[in-house]
């Protein structure tokens, strides 16, 4: 079955970094759209990013832009979110996905048919 495995995650003070990983198993990754969600406590979950399968072409939501990247790594099954400049408003759990749906940008969670476990982010003031 198709597994998204996040990783990365943690306690960081406002203004640094944390890299995210996303290892997929179960399924064929060069064919899949892949993103990123986050929800915090009591919040709705909120797009963050999404990568196109072959990484040309890339999507974020407008506080993520200019801070967080998304990349992969097609030959390690892998998605990677770079998070920097963190504010503690960035603190949620981070949710990886995979979507066959390709050739658009996609960024309403329930297009999304795989989700990761998610991996929990702390940023401190």
């Amino acid at each position: 079955q198709v597994q998204l495995v996040e990783s990365g995650g943690g306690l960081v003070q406002a203004g640094g970094s944390l890299r995210l990983s996303c290892a997929a198993s179960g399924l064929t990754f060069s064919g899949y759209t892949m993103g990123w969600f986050r929800q915090a406590p009591g919040k709705e979950r909120e797009f963050v990013a999404t990568i196109s399968w072959s990484g040309g072409t890339k999507s974020y939501a407008g506080s993520m832009k200019g801070r967080f990247t998304i990349s992969r790594d097609n030959a390690k099954n892998t998605t990677y979110l770079q998070m920097n400049s963190l504010e503690p408003e960035d603190t949620a759990v981070y949710y990886c996905v995979a979507t066959s749906k390709t050739g658009v940008v996609v960024t309403h969670w329930s297009s999304y048919d795989y989700w990761g476990q998610g991996t929990q982010v702390t940023v401190s003031s």
